[in-house]
């Protein structure tokens, strides 16, 4: 059986995969049930469309109003 990961997502909503069975580290939080490393990229691909960090974006939305 391949090795499990965790989709994280951090506070700035950026995306990464996690070793199931490892602590996430602080600031990280897991999206969604343990898969393998590539249904992890490849939720990931579908997902972060964006990738601009999210105060980046807060930002560019509050200068363009």
């Amino acid at each position: 059986m391949s090795e499990l990961y965790y989709v994280v997502c951090n506070h700035e909503e950026q995306y990464s995969i996690w070793r199931a069975g490892k602590q996430i580290p602080d600031g990280w939080r897991p999206v969604g049930e343990p898969n393998t490393k590539e249904g992890c990229l490849s939720h990931i691909g579908e997902i972060w469309t964006d990738m601009r960090p999210a105060s980046l974006r807060a930002q560019m939305d509050t200068a363009g109003s």
